[in-house]
């Protein structure tokens, strides 16, 4: 395996990682959304300054394109570097978590009707996509051991 196709598989451990960090910062603008719409008037001006509801809205919208693109680049790269796209449950927890990312992006308009369940679920999706992710991580510092381990001879 040339030295271009190693260090290419891990270019989506590494942006899944960032992408981790990513997801937690926008788990804090969502609950601070959740705050100002619930909040006092006095406190709510306060919270309206941090604009949370826009910078929560934009970075959901980069969750997305990172974690389609991410889901599609460990594919390629897993194809590149061993030339076949092994079945194991990293493979399909991830491609679950792409669906449900995009489940919760489509949830947007009815958040913004008003719609109390789909914040819950909206809510609900993305705190399961975190522990998801958490998971993904532990698995895939396994499989980046297993990049790095001297072939068996």
């Amino acid at each position: 395996m040339s030295t271009i196709s190693f260090l290419s598989q891990f270019i989506h451990p590494l942006v899944m990682l960032g992408l981790l960090g990513y997801m937690l910062y926008a788990a804090y603008l969502g609950f601070q959304v959740r705050r100002t719409r619930t909040a006092d008037s006095e406190i709510k001006k306060d919270l309206i300054k941090g604009k949370y509801a826009t910078r929560h809205y934009q970075t959901g919208a980069i969750i997305l394109a990172v974690m389609v693109a991410g889901a599609f680049g460990g594919l390629v790269s897993t194809y590149v570097g061993g030339g076949e796209i092994p079945a194991i449950t990293h493979l399909f927890v991830g491609l679950g978590m792409t669906v449900l990312v995009a489940f919760s992006a489509a949830l947007i308009p009815l958040m913004q009707k008003g719609r109390l369940w789909a914040r819950q679920l909206h809510l609900t999706l993305n705190a399961s996509l975190l522990l998801l992710f958490c998971w993904q991580a532990v698995t895939g510092l396994q499989i980046v051991q297993e990049l790095l381990a001297p072939p068996i001879a």
